[in-house]
């Protein structure tokens, strides 16, 4: 860049203006000098620095404190049951990592699923068994929804399954059963007989009954021996007073233990429309107890195994919709097989597009055997991936024993399943190789373990 510096310079010039006599009469010179300033303009090269300001963003890692409900903050409680399962696992890099974490901190996750509360020891849909799986750190909890013979919404698995989780038969309404009691017959090994529903009842009547652990002792020539049976893994000891809850009852509970909630719109054992009450109708008041209640759409996860209910929801309630989730219990049709895409019908892409955002399969569909005798995703899990479905899997702590190769939840990796421990490895791979979002458990100690261990988000 060039610049002008100014140079200033001066002459001085005389000039003789002439002589004057002064009083000694001698004659003086008077010089007369004019200044002139002479003012020269001159290039210079010089540079220039030119300085920027720049603004540099950095990322800062900020903690984030999460409000809990009161009381809960600080007492998870994952019992002792994950820490068994641990340390039945052979020595390897899952093994360690979970041992480290034996001293927590647990936290709630909405990856860990309360299927039906705690049913494990707890009876299910109870008021004592959803305590008990908040207590362990579930953030989603299930109700499943039927309706009483008023139409009234409970938290019941089946419509008819009041005969085996709760007392109705050692009462005076065990009359109003679809089919009350039979004892089986020994002679000709006929089981016993009994098929209670909550449409058989009124809403009141239903309050009026005791939850405890689903069994039934099927060859019981009594009530008082058909109310036993329940499996030996699990446990009587929590089933004495088991209070029934309301589907408004439920979400009421939920929202006051700070965990958000997962109802399953049952398919009614009763034809319908019933006494003018449509499947629609079912659809729309399951998810109106939550727009009464101020419940949140974003704390709502929709479930059915009907892909018309999530239909009815992606048109009537897409805000409710965006979470719903389809359970898929294709797996009943004679020509589903898991191993051929082709017989998934609909396909996972047309469930997409249709709108379905999440599928929720049983654990045996998402995992397969590999040829290194370990478990890895299937086809299945992997095809909804691509099609952009989030999973959800159920149910994990539901089966007996796995020393015989599990259940059948566990059919597709009976081979490289024979401990109970072994459930950790499926958890596992589910989480880290399938992806899934979130996993049902009875007993929700157990993945609130897992996820805490692994560092998963809180529950929000």
């Amino acid at each position: 860049m060039k610049l002008l510096k100014v140079v200033r310079a001066y002459y001085g010039v005389i000039f003789l203006l002439g002589a004057c006599s002064g009083s000694d009469g001698k004659v003086k010179v008077v010089e007369v000098v004019e200044v002139v300033e002479v003012v020269e303009v001159v290039e210079v090269e010089k540079e220039v620095v030119v300085v920027q300001q720049v603004t540099q963003v950095e990322k800062v890692e900020v903690p984030v404190i999460v409000p809990v409900a009161s009381g809960l903050a600080d007492n998870i409680q994952v019992t002792t049951r994950p820490y068994f399962l641990i340390e039945g696992l052979g020595d390897g890099e899952l093994k360690n990592r979970l041992k480290a974490c034996s001293e927590g901190p647990f936290y709630k996750t909405d990856f860990s699923i309360a299927h039906r509360g705690a049913p494990l020891q707890y009876p299910e849909h109870t008021k004592e068994s959803y305590e008990a799986a908040v207590r362990m750190g579930a953030g989603i909890v299930e109700c499943d929804v039927t309706f009483t013979q008023d139409k009234e919404l409970v938290c019941r698995h089946s419509q008819c399954d009041l005969h085996t989780t709760t007392n109705i038969l050692a009462t005076d309404l065990a009359a109003k059963c679809t089919t009350p009691f039979i004892p089986a017959n020994i002679e000709s090994q006929t089981p016993a007989q009994a098929k209670c529903c909550t449409s058989d009842i009124t809403l009141a009547e239903f309050k009026s009954l005791k939850g405890k652990m689903d069994a039934a002792e099927p060859m019981a020539t009594s009530v008082a021996q058909y109310l036993k049976g329940t499996a030996d893994w699990r446990t009587e000891l929590y089933a004495s007073e088991g209070t029934l809850l309301t589907h408004a009852q439920s979400i009421q509970l939920f929202n006051a233990l700070g965990v958000k909630m997962t109802p399953e719109l049952k398919s009614p054992n009763v034809s319908m429309p019933f006494d003018g009450f449509t499947q629609a109708d079912y659809a729309q008041k399951m998810l109106d107890e939550y727009k009464a209640a101020n419940i949140a759409p974003s704390h709502v996860w929709p479930q059915s195994f009907s892909l018309d209910d999530v239909t009815y929801w992606l048109n009537n309630e897409p805000e409710f919709a965006k979470q719903a989730v389809y359970l898929d219990g294709r797996y009943d049709d004679p020509a589903f097989d898991i191993t051929r895409e082709q017989t998934w019908q609909p396909s996972m892409q047309a469930l997409s597009d249709a709108g379905v955002k999440i599928i929720a399969p049983p654990l045996w569909m998402l995992v397969t055997e590999g040829a290194d005798k370990n478990i890895i995703p299937s086809e299945y899990a992997i095809a909804a991936k691509e099609a952009g479905l989030d999973m959800i899997a159920w149910t994990l702590e539901r089966s007996g024993p796995l020393a015989s190769g599990g259940d059948w939840y566990y059919q597709s990796i009976t081979n490289v399943t024979s401990q109970d421990s072994d459930q950790l490895k499926l958890l596992h791979v589910l989480a880290e190789d399938v992806g899934v979002i979130g996993v049902f458990s009875d007993w929700p100690g157990t993945t609130t373990y897992y996820a805490s261990c692994m560092g998963f988000s809180a529950s929000i």
